[in-house]
């Protein structure tokens, strides 16, 4: 039996992974900024939690109550977050900082409290729920594409620290699944007038983005079942796709960099002193 703590727990991809946990006989706490909204959930197996990952000090009671309650924490999912759709030049610097705020700083709180936990009982993972948009970024969403970037960079530097310690970090990857991401609830777009300049690029295809939801290829269930054999897996990796979207994304990106790379190395090779 593991224990999970999982935030942003109360719909979608998080309420899946919860829901897979439990059907597994595993224990879960759920991290929720409303904790009505999961009242359901709330169990012998569960314990709902009051978190907003941007509060550090919300983080650190919410762990101190899920050490209190089950005694250990065995898998962190750090799921918590939302969409932000529009041109790069219209996003605001208020709205970038505070989407850097709940998606990659909610991060860095709930995990700084989580890690101590984790090094003391020598066993653990930390799972980020990234996005295809973390590895390669789309016209639209470059600045929500900035923060999952950023969380795949802290991922991937803190897995490098932790070896040895028994503690494993990884990152997961999602394409379209049919979660309520694409609901106003969970994705907002920039306030700023639309700029005729990007109309081609972004604004003319953003009806048929949002006309996609309820119609995502990925089926949350499954992508849950996915999450719980990356916990479990004897040899995880650092990063996990899902979805055909994604990985199909994942590698044009790669052959895309493999092609720059091998067309303009003469010139990356060239700027070392001759001595």
């Amino acid at each position: 039996m593991s224990v999970w703590f999982v935030t942003g727990a109360s719909r979608g991809l998080g309420r899946a992974i919860v829901e897979a946990a439990v059907a597994a006989g595993d224990q879960v706490v759920a991290a929720v900024r409303v904790p009505d909204s999961v009242a359901d959930l709330a169990s012998d197996q569960v314990l709902v939690v009051p978190l907003d990952v941007r509060e550090e000090a919300r983080a650190a009671a919410a762990v101190e109550a899920a050490v209190e309650r089950f005694g250990r924490i065995d898998v962190l999912v750090n799921n918590a977050g939302y969409g932000l759709l529009g041109p790069v030049e219209e996003t605001s610097d208020k709205e970038a900082r505070e989407l850097f705020d709940a998606n990659f700083f909610g991060v860095l709180n709930v995990t700084r409290q989580v890690l101590p936990v984790l090094r003391r009982q020598g066993s653990g993972r930390v799972i980020n729920i990234s996005s295809v948009g973390g590895f390669t970024a789309l016209p639209g969403s470059g600045v929500y594409a900035a923060t999952k970037f950023a969380v795949e960079a802290v991922t991937e530097a803190l897995a490098a620290e932790l070896v040895g310690s028994g503690v494993t970090v990884h990152v997961v990857e999602p394409g379209a699944f049919r979660t309520d991401f694409l609901d106003k609830s969970s994705i907002r777009t920039t306030a700023a007038e639309p700029l005729a300049a990007y109309e081609a690029t972004v604004h003319s295809g953003r009806p048929a983005f949002l006309a996609a939801n309820g119609s995502q290829p990925g089926d949350p269930a499954k992508a849950a079942r996915a999450i719980l054999a990356l916990a479990t897996t004897d040899q995880p990796p650092l990063r996990l796709p899902l979805g055909a979207d994604s990985v199909k994304r994942v590698e044009a990106k790669l052959e895309l960099v493999k092609r720059e790379l091998d067309a303009w190395r003469e010139l990356s090779l060239s700027t070392g002193y001759d001595d």
